[in-house]
């Protein structure tokens, strides 16, 4: 069992009421100070969170995110028996049995405002009372390992492998919108990072770290190395169709950068999102992607569906044992 961490920030910082010889009393008066209120987390007619539908009962502690809806058949046809399977807008999920690994598999769109969604609503299932909109006085991490596509950085990173990511790296401002919590290691990659790229104005770079604990056992058969998250598919990843790029040399300062040990193997559009908000949350996050694109040799499989069901099996089989 993985051990709980207690936390519980929004009480601290909220106003406590006085002491009373009443606890009954203290304690109900507390629960209204820091009732959720309806408007800030939306529960359906069936108990079940707005977007991605799931009540805590139908949620796994081990949870595999994918970007294409129609990946989450394709996922839990591995599974042994299929318990749980819902639908809302791009939002699907099954839950159910590898073995006696309990998983849940669920889509999230394309890109790091649905992993916004996705990531809170998760959290919320695990550590949130929905009866009574308080959080619970224990947080309990879940597991969350995104199996996605993405496109090759380095000329040796060839189509068809895969990349396990130890730092997600965003382009995008979703985590702005958080209290950032950066350790040394984290604020040193990114302080270099900025210098090597040049990224000033609009762009505001943050980072944040896969779990060690899940990412050690992603090794034999992964690459391992920096995810860069970017908020676009065209011009955010450096491709030139009837626009002009305000950042034109920043694939290759991308390809190029090093720190230590550290470069940037891979980019795609969830990692950075789910790496960024799986910390602050306290869940156990990693991202492993297929090459399905070689940006340096302009190199784009020829088999990605192979590709992506060679990851899933391989993936699999790791997950069932973590």
């Amino acid at each position: 069992m993985q051990k709980k961490v207690v936390a519980d920030e929004r009480i601290a910082t909220q106003p406590q009421p006085h002491r009373s010889d009443d606890a009954g009393i203290n304690n109900k008066l507390r629960n209204i100070m820091n009732r959720i209120a309806e408007s800030e987390l939306i529960i359906n007619s069936r108990g079940a969170v707005y977007h991605i539908d799931l009540r805590p009962d139908e949620l796994a502690d081990t949870v595999i995110t994918v970007g294409d809806p129609d990946r989450v058949a394709k996922v839990s046809k591995y599974f042994d028996t299929i318990e749980v399977q819902r639908q809302h807008r791009e939002f699907v999920s099954h839950t159910g049995y590898v073995g006696k690994k309990r998983i849940t598999v669920i889509s999230t769109g394309i890109g790091p405002d649905n992993i916004d969604i996705v990531l809170n609503e998760l959290d919320a299932l695990k550590n949130i009372d929905l009866s009574s909109r308080n959080i619970k006085p224990t947080i309990s991490p879940l597991t969350i390992i995104r199996l996605g596509t993405s496109g090759s950085l380095q000329a040796d990173i060839p189509v068809d492998s895969f990349v396990a990511g130890t730092h997600g790296l965003g382009l995008d401002n979703l985590l702005h919108y958080y209290r950032p919590d950066n350790n040394d290691e984290e604020q040193q990659i990114l302080q270099q990072f900025i210098a090597h790229t040049q990224l000033s104005g609009n762009i505001q770079p943050y980072l944040a770290t896969a779990s060690a604990g899940v990412i050690k056992h992603f090794v034999d058969g992964y690459h391992q190395g920096i995810t860069v998250t970017c908020p676009g598919f065209y011009g955010p990843q450096g491709r030139v169709l009837r626009l002009g790029l305000a950042n034109p040399m920043l694939i290759d300062r991308l390809t190029s950068f090093r720190f230590g040990n550290h470069w940037i193997s891979n980019f795609e559009m969830e990692t950075s999102a789910i790496y960024g908000l799986g910390k602050l949350l306290g869940h156990h996050c990693l991202s492993v992607n297929v090459i399905v694109a070689n940006r340096v040799r302009k190199e784009f499989s020829k088999d990605g569906n192979a590709a992506i069901e060679n990851l899933l099996q391989k993936s699999l089989a790791i997950i069932e044992k973590i």
